[in-house]
């Protein structure tokens, strides 16, 4: 079956039948029999159009060239004939009286076209009523648009039968006026497009701003640490229930520590340094506002197999890893300190970027743009600081956080091994940070690289909140030993394999597609075509709910903490935290998709109804 070049919806020029003519018209429906589109003109007339009879917008931009000049050559040709009279050549006189006469017609007509030209061009969506440059729409200028085209083409033919009677080749004044026509077809819309994309740049345009607004957002700034070191308190002390939140505050003093800060300077520096090392393939992300790709080397699996290298040294030179659990709410302030240093340093910087560099989610106030982020991808050259912080410190550093904990509980509880419930644990987040780091690639088309700016709250969730409360689950079986019997773990790992590969194959599907959506492995999946010119996967996972990536990392979230057990709800407190963040997330996603692909987004939602949770949510 042949392919459709038009989606339903989109706005493009249709041929009017029997003329030459094209107008603005609607993508109604398409019959896939008779490759027929039923369109809709701005009067409400309705017609079926064949696909050679319909053309995108920006065809009509391109000026065309070749025919418009004739060659050096043929002029100097043209000067070097003979001058004799043809039998069919008027008088000298009667020529320039004639030139003269012709010259007069063609400024009242060039006059006429500028006319037309200042005619306004209403700019609006099919079936809404919407002002443009605050003034109101009338349904005249439609028919006013339809007469200022037809004169305009019986002008253009007129004109082209008076040149033809003088000569063969096409006059100054029809170029020109060629020209004005050309120029005359899309001044509107693209000075529009261009204030638009001005305005989203700068951020002048009204934008709807997220988490709350500025006082959401100057909220969640203060309220994330207190809330952070308060958990990770009330986790560390041996009755860990909700009713004694909050629990006692220990002196700064104890908070602070000098050491500890130094040891978190040297694990971000030591993962800076496997960062530039030059192994990995470099890779293209995605198309920026100017057309740019940047570029990123994919080392991040290696610089995980030179950690663990580094690790095993440690061990045998005898290194105390336990001091990292002893001194985790002092490693906690320090990774909170450094965080917040370099969201400072962020949004300096971010003053002195080119509007191109700014993040699409960027809003243009300080407050919300400190915590989202105003700048794009910061870099220091080609150090890539949002790309660097997203899988190195932090994800990497929730390992070794589980690591330590695994050996302080061997440490504190006198086992000669770790229980199952930790080695669960540990297997299971460990699989996580590894696919994660093996499939890095993946992370250039997350809306954290290609939609928000880097400020505090990817700051301060890169190196903070993963490394300290995603190993949660550890730092609590701790101090809270459960015994897991074998046919609950097998339960458990049944569970947790489940949702990985729920995860893996929606993500894996998802890519290949980006990739190459004609790969014939794919050929089996339904897709619906977009005004963007890209297509929506409706069958396979993504045809089971709209975001089954999401589905499968609750699933493997549960499985995470099933291993602590029932005893206290704290172990849940993250799958909670998660249950809140991936429903904020889709609903971002929902809105972003809603935005860019319009109705074929609405399609979608019909035919996979659920979100996250198939006949539920």
């Amino acid at each position: 079956m042949p392919s459709r070049k038009f989606a339903d919806g989109e706005v493009v020029r249709g041929r009017w039948p029997g003329s030459s003519l094209y107008y603005e018209v609607e993508i109604l429906s398409h019959d896939s029999h008779s490759q027929l589109y039923t369109v809709q003109y701005k009067d409400g007339t309705e017609l079926e159009l064949k696909e050679n009879d319909i053309k995108p917008l920006t065809s009509f931009r391109q000026r065309k060239s070749g025919s418009t000049s004739s060659s050096p050559s043929r002029r100097r040709g043209s000067r070097s004939r003979s001058r004799s009279r043809s039998p069919g050549r008027p008088p000298r006189s009667s020529r320039r009286s004639a030139s003269a006469s012709h010259q007069a017609d063609m400024r009242e007509m060039r006059k006429e076209v500028l006319e037309v030209k200042l005619t306004p061009l209403v700019l609006k969506p099919f079936g809404n009523s919407i002002r443009y440059n605050g003034e109101p729409e009338r349904t005249e200028r439609d028919g006013m648009l339809h007469r200022n085209a037809e004169e305009k083409f019986h002008l253009s033919e007129e004109i082209s039968s008076m040149s033809t009677q003088y000569s063969l080749h096409p006059r100054r004044e029809e170029i020109k006026l060629k020209d004005i026509d050309s120029k005359e077809e899309n001044i509107v819309p693209t000075k529009r497009s261009t204030l638009l994309k001005t305005s989203e740049v700068l951020g002048t345009q009204p934008k709807s701003l997220e988490f709350g607004g500025v006082p959401g957002v100057f909220l969640i700034m203060l309220g994330l640490p207190t809330f952070l070191f308060l958990l990770l308190l009330l986790c560390k002390e041996k009755e860990a229930s909700l009713l004694n939140f909050p629990p006692p505050m220990p002196p700064l003093s104890k908070l602070w520590d000098t050491r500890a800060f130094a040891v978190y300077l040297f694990w971000f520096s030591l993962q800076a340094l496997f960062y530039i090392l030059p192994i990995g393939k470099v890779v293209e992300g995605m198309p920026l506002a100017d057309g740019r790709r940047l570029k990123y080397r994919l080392n991040g699996f290696y610089a995980f197999l030179l950690t663990c290298v580094a690790l095993g040294a440690a061990l045998c030179w005898g290194v105390e890893l336990h001091y990292v659990y002893h001194h985790f709410l002092p490693l906690a302030l320090a990774a909170a300190t450094f965080a917040m240093a370099l969201s400072i340093y962020l949004a300096v910087r971010a003053a002195w970027a080119p509007p191109a560099a700014l993040a699409p989610a960027s809003s243009g106030n300080a407050i919300y743009d400190f915590f989202i982020g105003r700048e794009l991808n910061p870099r220091i050259g080609t150090f890539d600081l949002k790309y660097f912080c997203e899988l190195r410190p932090g994800l990497i550093g929730w390992v070794v956080v589980n690591l330590v904990m695994l050996l302080a509980e061997m440490k504190l509880q006198h086992r000669a091994a770790p229980s199952l419930a930790m080695i669960l644990v540990n297997s299971f987040q460990l699989l996580y940070v590894v696919d994660a780091l093996w499939n890095e690639e993946a992370l250039l088309t997350t809306m954290d690289i290609t939609h928000d700016g880097f400020g505090f709250m990817l700051a301060f969730g890169d190196l903070v909140w993963v490394p300290f409360i995603y190993s949660f689950q550890a730092f609590y079986l701790v101090n809270h030993p459960n015994e897991v019997s074998w046919p609950m773990a097998s339960l458990i790992i049944a569970l947790k394999l489940c949702g990985y590969v729920i995860f893996r194959c929606a993500n894996s599907q998802k890519n290949a597609f980006r990739k190459n959506p004609t790969d014939p492995k794919l050929a089996h999946l339904k897709t619906i075509h977009t005004s963007t010119g890209k297509n929506l996967l409706v069958s396979g996972w993504w045809g089971f709910v709209r975001h089954p990536n999401y589905l499968g990392d609750l699933i493997m979230a549960l499985a995470w903490s099933l291993p602590c057990g029932f005893k206290h709800v704290l172990p849940y407190f993250y799958v909670i935290y998660f249950t809140v963040l991936l429903v904020h997330r889709e609903a971002r996603d929902e809105r972003h998709c809603r935005k860019k692909y319009g109705l074929a987004w609405e399609k979608y939602c019909q035919r996979v109804p659920y979100r996250i949770f198939p006949y539920v949510y």
